[in-house]
């Protein structure tokens, strides 16, 4: 982007790290924990259905604007079906599916339940409830082996009822769920950071149906990889939460939680003073990021790499041998007619790219791609004259090809589409209101592009 001598253009090259255990385990936010917390506890507004609303109280008979909320949420997720199961009048599960790619009949869950005892009730459970929808928001970007299912239950507080609706029908069916990790109340904790005991959590566990194989895979990845907590395991565990449905039907399932074994539970359990202030961030950070990796080890990541290269002039897919589709994630469009694995983008803007490789398809963060260059290109194939333009702009091809030629406003717009096999070719700018222009030329593999100013 260009004039004059040479091209002065801004950005550092870079190259997004692969899809890796770790890779997903670093992707957990702590801001975005926070704000989930906050705003599904009534410490803040939030929206629902595009109406700003306050969800204080999520009392099984006054949660339906609670579910509401989780369901927007996962919606906005790929890769996922999003349904309401109704087991009684009033009760609802959210529950939402990512089919395996592989073996779509193996099937893992994720779960919290989302119903409270009074107002607020920030550990218990929107803590459960931000997790699994933190872990729901990484995980399905990414194409799996193996079937996750996220699961939010209802009326858990009078009963377990929703997870044992959903875990007696999972029986019936004979459906092959080969682990769940339940998380209930898991922002506490009350030592202060670098006491004795620090960041104590319980993995709750009995010897049924294969349950300590998932306690033994949660201990593995706590010494694979790097969290500031210390297991303590519960067995036999505690049955007063959504895991034991799961137990009771014959099927592998923990709790998570903070540490009732050491005495370390909310002093403001099942009250109104379970607030968002009394909560361990950092400790609900490591927590939920634990579970993350648990999920991803056992959904089991397909190779595609939906990463991107960025260098001073284009954005790379690093997947190779794939089908692309560029996007501008500031207006949230795709890119019509970008669909090569190297996009070199006109205008500053933040750009993603779906990448499909066989039946997989993933889409990648978007990355902001700043050009600050005022100056013309030098470039071995393509000049331009004159510049600044008042009228006809004519173009100079050394190419023996037909070339492709592009002009975008300073809004990204494509304003003029054309084609030439000649040498030179002309551009009859004089209607066009004065400002800079971005001219796009390209053909075969060269592509070079310049900063035209209108006069």
């Amino acid at each position: 982007m260009k004039r004059l001598v040479i091209i002065v253009l801004v950005l550092i090259s870079v190259s997004s790290f692969g899809q890796t255990v770790q890779n997903l385990i670093d992707k957990v936010e702590i801001n975005r924990l926070e704000l989930t917390v906050s705003e599904f506890s009534g410490e803040q507004s939030t929206l629902v259905d595009g109406t700003e609303v306050t969800i204080i109280n999520r009392q099984h008979s006054n949660n339906d604007l609670a579910a509401e909320y989780i369901k927007e949420r996962l919606l906005q997720f790929d890769n996922l079906i999003v349904e309401e199961q109704d087991f009684n009048t009033t009760g609802k599960n959210i529950i939402a599916t990512q089919l395996g790619k592989t073996n779509p009949d193996n099937i893992y869950l994720v779960t919290a339940h989302y119903d409270a005892i009074a107002d607020y009730c920030a550990d218990d459970n929107a803590t459960g409830t931000a997790a699994v929808l933190e872990v729901a928001r990484i995980l399905s970007t990414q194409c799996i082996e193996n079937t996750i299912v996220y699961a939010f239950w209802d009326e858990e507080e009078i009963g377990l009822r929703g997870s044992r609706f959903y875990a007696n029908q999972a029986n019936n069916n004979n459906l092959n769920i080969l682990g769940v990790i339940n998380m209930d109340m898991i922002g506490y904790d009350g030592d202060n950071p670098g006491e004795t005991g620090d960041n104590d959590f319980d993995i709750d566990v009995r010897d049924l149906h294969g349950s300590l194989t998932i306690k033994d895979d949660l201990l593995s990845l706590l010494n694979t990889y790097t969290f500031n907590l210390n297991p303590i395991v519960v067995n036999p565990g505690t049955s007063a939460s959504d895991h034991a449905s799961f137990w009771n039907n014959g099927y592998p399932a923990v709790l998570v939680g903070e540490s009732w074994e050491t005495n370390d539970q909310s002093p403001y359990y099942h009250s109104s003073a379970d607030r968002l202030s009394t909560l361990d961030l950092p400790y609900f950070h490591e927590l939920t990021k634990l579970v993350m990796a648990y999920m991803v080890t056992k959904g089991n990541l397909l190779s595609v790499d939906n990463t991107i290269t960025s260098s001073s002039v284009a954005l790379t897919s690093n997947q190779d041998s794939a089908s692309y589709q560029w996007y501008n994630c500031d207006t949230n469009t795709l890119i019509s007619g970008e669909t090569n694995q190297t996009f070199n983008p006109i205008v500053t803007g933040n750009y993603a790219v779906e990448t499909t490789l066989g039946s997989c398809t993933e889409m990648s963060d978007c990355i902001l791609f700043t050009t600050l260059a005022i100056e013309d290109v030098v470039s071995d194939y393509f000049t331009i004259t004159p510049n600044p333009v008042t009228s006809i702009l004519t173009i100079n091809s050394t190419l023996k090809t037909t070339i492709s030629i592009q002009l975008y406003n300073i809004s990204g717009q494509l304003i003029l589409e054309t084609t030439s096999n000649k040498k030179r070719s002309r551009i009859d700018m004089s209607s066009y209101a004065s400002g800079i222009y971005y001219l796009k030329l390209k053909g075969k593999e060269k592509t070079t592009k310049f900063k035209v100013v209108k006069e």
